[in-house]
């Protein structure tokens, strides 16, 4: 099987990512850490994330 290649250096933290692979189902107490007092939202998806490490392009809330 061929090697998935990510948009860009650390995706695999992304939540348009972690969604996609269903982690809010199968970790839902995780994802919730992830979104929990949310202060950066992502310009392209429109998800929230507590750090800014978690979506591909963050602005400030």
């Amino acid at each position: 099987m061929a090697k998935v290649e990510l948009p860009h250096p650390g995706h695999d933290k992304h939540l348009c990512y972690l969604s996609n692979l269903g982690f809010q189902i199968s970790n839902p107490e995780e994802y919730k850490e992830l979104v929990r007092d949310g202060k950066f939202m992502c310009k392209v998806c429109g998800r929230v994330a507590a750090n800014e490490r978690n979506l591909c392009k963050p602005v400030s809330l």
